[in-house]
């Protein structure tokens, strides 16, 4: 299906103007920036866990204080969705998008200089967390719309940033701390992230315009046929001229009998009124919202919501706790890093095999979602079951992959139509992954107090994945909720058309004959 997108001015830059969703051209640039928005974005923050001994140290606080320095950041940047999406429709997303990556240098710049953890709060947490937000929504909500047939396959390869990220900037970071200190090392992050703004400018904004309408506008406009009438009784004559000299009223070609155009009179007396009823064809264009609510009335963005919200508690336990739970169990800590890094390349390999799957045309992508997502259920449910090195390594790399269909696809899918469609992803995608806000915060907190309470890393994983369970429940109801709004919408569509096939047609000549009984009234009065 074709993309409309209203023609405008936009604040930043001439828009890429097409007659259907390209599925390329320039989409591959920003597809090409949406990648490093990734590695600068997600990337940093996973691989942020190289700073913790160093901030224990140098701030002489404990890991859970300074793990609020990321969990601020995260719920900060998915918190502050909707603003992105109100900024980006207001501003565009090239110029937002570049804001953002000036907010995220800055927090880390200054927080290089940070004395206390509660610095550290305000600076990665509030400003930096702002930035993040500004920077990656409004850049995967303009990748969904320069592509349509091959929007999950390269919204899935382009996601796989922050993988790369991990491997690469957690030993370049390492290595760089043993040169220069972690101060200086923080330092060079946010100079790094300083180059989002590079890839923001390449966020040219993009114009789906129908090839009628570009016929539609070469084409002269045609001067409507207009007929006067008229009026010369002495009664109206009288009630008009203390109003106004002259009321015109023009009939529409199709109202004219033999719609033929009245022949030149000369100038009248200004007692003589002439009315015209003038009909426009071009329907007045509505306003864009910077922030669409309508999507909180349709249940299958309800419901779409909800599984965001629910299957968001199975992203975080394995990366928080896998290592903890390894080293619980006998295993040393190079190879409980080992476990890490092969959960990093089996989600590559997720992102990419589901942005596959999504391609191939006729599918139904919510199906597969959802498939997705129970068997991401059913790999956190066997972590508790694996008593040595390769049947957790097993465990990882399964729920790796997993991991990588659902995190690289679920944003995506709003832009289809069984959710909520292309025309209001971007207000939906604001509401959605603020929804997702409140389980990032509330997540990892609920994780630890069931560890402490019952002193087993287990209870982690078993109450992310009946999170999941429930987040399935919930996707399983998209589809059947949309379908029933469709059918709604048709039979109110259908009594409608018979309401209004009830009523009588009025003849085309109706005008002339009130004129013709004004007239007739008038002359017999004045005899």
């Amino acid at each position: 299906s074709k993309m409309t997108v209203k023609a405008g001015r936009m604040p930043c830059g001439a828009p890429n103007i097409y007659t259907k969703v390209p599925d390329g051209g320039w989409g591959w640039t920003v597809a090409f920036a949406f990648f490093f928005v990734e590695a600068l974005t997600y990337g940093i923050l996973k691989s942020f866990g190289v700073f913790f001994n160093d901030l224990m140290e140098s701030f002489d606080e404990t890991n859970s204080r300074i793990s609020w320095i990321i969990s601020i950041c995260v719920f900060v940047q998915t918190f502050t969705a909707p603003l992105s999406t109100v900024l980006s429709n207001r501003f565009g997303h090239r110029l937002v998008v570049m804001a953002g990556g000036v907010l995220i240098s800055t927090g880390m710049v200054i927080a290089s200089f940070a004395r206390t953890v509660v610095d550290m709060y305000v600076t990665i947490g509030l400003i930096s967390g702002l930035g993040y937000c500004l920077s990656f929504l409004p850049t995967v909500t303009i990748l969904s719309q320069y592509f349509d047939k091959r929007r999950s396959l390269v919204t899935a390869v382009a996601s796989t940033g922050e993988c790369f990220a991990v491997f690469s900037f957690a030993p370049v970071i390492t290595a760089l701390k043993e040169k220069i200190g972690w101060r200086y090392s923080l330092l060079s992050v946010g100079m790094l992230q300083l180059s989002i703004v590079i890839c923001g400018s390449l966020l040219r904004p993009i114009i789906i315009r129908e090839q009628e309408e570009e016929a539609a506008k070469a084409q002269p406009r045609e001067e409507p046929t207009e007929t006067k009438y008229m009026l010369e009784n002495e009664q109206t004559r009288t009630s008009i001229e203390s109003i106004d000299s002259g009321v015109e009223i023009t009939t529409s070609p199709s109202n004219v009998p033999g719609k033929t155009k009245a022949e030149p009179k000369s100038e009248e007396p200004k007692e003589h009124v002439q009315m015209f009823v003038e009909t426009d064809s071009t329907p007045p264009e509505p306003k864009t919202k910077l922030l669409d609510f309508s999507v909180m009335k349709d249940c299958s963005f309800i419901c779409y919501a909800f599984f965001g919200l629910f299957a968001t508690l199975g992203f975080f336990a394995p990366s928080l706790y896998i290592i903890p739970l390894s080293l619980s169990l006998g295993i040393s800590k190079d190879h409980s890093a080992y476990i890490l890094s092969a959960m990093a390349i089996a989600e590559v390999f997720g992102r990419v095999s589901a942005g596959w799957v999504l391609n191939k045309k006729p599918i139904r992508k919510i199906y597969i979602e959802l498939i997705c997502v129970v068997l991401l259920s059913v790999a956190l449910f066997a972590f508790p079951f694996a008593s040595e090195f390769w049947g957790l390594m097993t465990c990882s790399v399964f729920f790796g992959f997993m991991l990588g269909t659902v995190a690289g696809t679920h944003i995506p899918l709003l832009a289809e139509d069984d959710v909520v469609g292309i025309e209001k992803m971007s207000s939906a995608a604001g509401v959605y992954v603020f929804i997702q806000s409140l389980a990032g915060l509330a997540g990892p907190p609920l994780a630890g107090v069931l560890v402490d309470t019952t002193q087993k890393y287990s209870s982690a994983f078993y109450s992310c994945a009946a999170g999941t369970v429930l987040g399935a429940v919930f996707l399983s109801l998209v589809r059947p909720c949309k379908v029933g709004l469709c059918q709604q919408r048709q039979q109110g569509t259908e009594e409608s058309t018979a309401a209004a096939v009830a009523v009588p047609d009025l003849p085309d000549d109706f005008i002339e004959m009130d004129i013709g009984k004004a007239e007739n009234s008038g002359k017999a009065s004045e005899s």
